[in-house]
């Protein structure tokens, strides 16, 4: 397990599943270990009955910032690119139990496109949620493509994927992205006392109607794979290695 990747249990009996962000120095970029512990945390929670709900979260100001551009730069360069990503979306995707998750500030990439799989998220007002794939000459993923138009539209959907605009929480919400804004200071509360109460609905009857209202995984997953296929492509793309020393540049 990664020790950037906090899982807890919460509630009388240890319903709820945390899976917590902590690498707020790197404003919670994403390495391969992350993704293999919060898949793990993912599976073994789903298997574990007394498990009810996911929850995920990260620090105060990020989310996180998405994928670790180390990882990227790595891949550009040669390095094989590992089936962490992959593992972690597809337990993300395939989940059976509820995913309530909570962002403060940055959401970058797939710190935005994890929440299309979650069923209710909440964000502060002065969240940033960005996917800026193009600006990096990659593709959407996490089947955002599918997704984010189904719940959206075209036209947001093209600003936040394609444009890379950002969305503040509150745009977020307006658009249908998200579930709700709260204050800060109310964030993790309202995210816990939201998953307490899920896990107190009678399980079987919650899995089900969950079954019914979300998209056909086959159909998700299948676009997931798409995605990813294409988004290999240009990792190794000249355009793409381009972008990423251009970006590790104006971070220096």
């Amino acid at each position: 397990m990664s020790d950037h990747i906090l899982i807890e249990r919460a509630g009388e009996a240890g319903e709820i599943n945390i899976i917590r962000f902590n690498r707020p120095e790197k404003k919670n970029a994403i390495t391969r270990a992350m993704y293999a512990a919060m898949a793990k945390a993912l599976v073994d929670g789903d298997a574990d009955d007394t498990v009810r709900v996911h929850v995920m979260l990260g620090t105060p100001g990020a989310f996180s910032s998405g994928n670790d551009m180390q990882d990227f730069m790595a891949v550009a360069m040669g390095a094989e690119k590992g089936t962490e990503v992959l593992d972690f979306l597809g337990a993300l995707a395939g989940v059976k139990k509820p995913v309530v998750s909570g962002v403060d500030g940055l959401a970058i990439g797939v710190g935005a496109t994890i929440h299309l799989h979650c069923d209710m998220t909440f964000a502060t007002p002065e969240s940033r949620f960005h996917t800026p794939f193009v600006d990096l000459a990659l593709v959407p993923e996490a089947a955002s493509s599918l997704l984010v138009p189904l719940a959206i539209g075209h036209q947001r959907a093209f600003a936040l994927l394609a444009a890379g605009i950002p969305f503040s929480g509150e745009e977020a919400e307006r658009a249908g992205l998200i579930f709700k804004t709260v204050p800060a200071a109310e964030l993790e509360p309202t995210v816990l006392a939201t998953a307490t109460g899920l896990a107190q609905k009678p399980p079987k009857a919650l899995a089900l109607a969950r079954r019914l209202i979300k998209p056909d995984t086959e159909q998700v997953m299948a676009r997931m794979r798409e995605e990813a296929d294409l988004f290999a492509k240009q990792l190794k793309s000249a355009e793409a290695l381009a972008a990423f020393q251009a970006f590790m540049a104006r971070k220096k």
